[in-house]
């Protein structure tokens, strides 16, 4: 099989095509600009590939509702030209072939519970600590969706007791993504996260918003597994600071073994590292063809 996939990013677009084993034969990367400079990249891409199906796992927020008017497109973000653009349809023109549409982050859980650190689980959270945060959920054996998707980047923490930055969401000011994406650690400190020592004060601070996050998830989905992928999480010593921050926040409450003796397996790294993205819109692309054919 030749399956398409889009990782759609909100700095840059990543192409590929795979098989049905996860094994990504080639790519391409470009900036994301302007949707009719992007989508005329995909395309050209695409031509001469084969693809029996593509997969879609795009920065959000989307329409994931078929039965909408707005079916296939971003909606409310600030990139310029994207809100509103129909970005589903101007592929599905092009390539007359099963597409499967979902955002960049359940994409992602997608393809760490098919192939990656989820595989043989029913259940996981994939965070993305990057640009912005966002949050892919897999529960039960399917992704979950509802009155749009999971939002979880734009959750109101407590502030860290040290911490006077205001936070640079938009929307929200001081949310998650507003005090631990990488631009507000960069905006806190004045340089980038790569350039802070790995004792430094930053990372206490940011495994204090990160950890609040991963009880509450643990407390409302009850996940078998959680992922912390995304390029902030490349800081090797942060993964344990958020563990023992969870295992702070829970006290004992939850009982149950991953939690309380094994939680390094418990919260873990992406097992498909920075393909995790790529991997699961391939598999999103996988699941739209076998759906197709019934």
């Amino acid at each position: 099989m030749r399956i398409g996939a889009i990782e759609a990013g909100g700095t840059k677009f990543v192409c590929g095509i795979g098989n049905e084993n996860g094994t990504i034969e080639d790519r391409i990367s470009f900036p994301t600009e302007r949707p009719e400079r992007v989508m005329e990249q995909v395309v050209a891409y695409f031509k001469d590939k084969g693809a029996e199906a593509i997969g879609i796992g795009t920065f959000g927020p989307i329409d994931i509702d078929p039965a909408s008017a707005t079916y296939g497109c971003v909606t409310t973000t600030p990139k310029p030209g994207w809100s509103g653009f129909p970005f589903l349809d101007t592929l599905k023109r092009a390539f007359p072939v099963p597409f499967g549409w979902d955002t960049d982050v359940n994409a992602a859980a997608y393809g760490e519970a098919v192939w990656g650190a989820a595989k043989g689980v029913d259940s996981c959270v994939y965070f993305t600590i990057g640009t912005g945060i966002g949050v892919g959920v897999y529960s039960e054996g399917k992704l979950v969706h509802g009155l749009v998707h999971p939002e979880g980047g734009h959750i109101l923490p407590r502030r860290h007791p040290e911490d006077r930055y205001e936070g640079h969401c938009p929307y929200h000011g001081d949310c998650l993504e507003g005090m631990a994406a990488g631009p507000a650690i960069e905006r806190r400190w004045g340089v980038k996260g790569s350039e802070l020592a790995p004792d430094h004060p930053a990372w206490a601070i940011e495994a204090y918003y990160l950890g609040q996050a991963v009880t509450s998830t643990v407390l409302l989905l009850s996940p078998k597994r959680v992922i912390m992928g995304g390029g902030v999480m490349h800081q090797k010593q942060l993964l344990p600071l958020i563990r023992a921050e969870v295992s702070r926040n829970l006290n004992g409450y939850v009982s149950a073994a991953p939690l309380l003796a094994g939680i390094d397996d418990y919260i873990v790294s992406p097992g498909l590292g920075d393909n995790a993205g790529l991997c699961g819109a391939l598999a999103l692309g996988l699941a739209a063809l076998e759906q197709s054919r019934g």
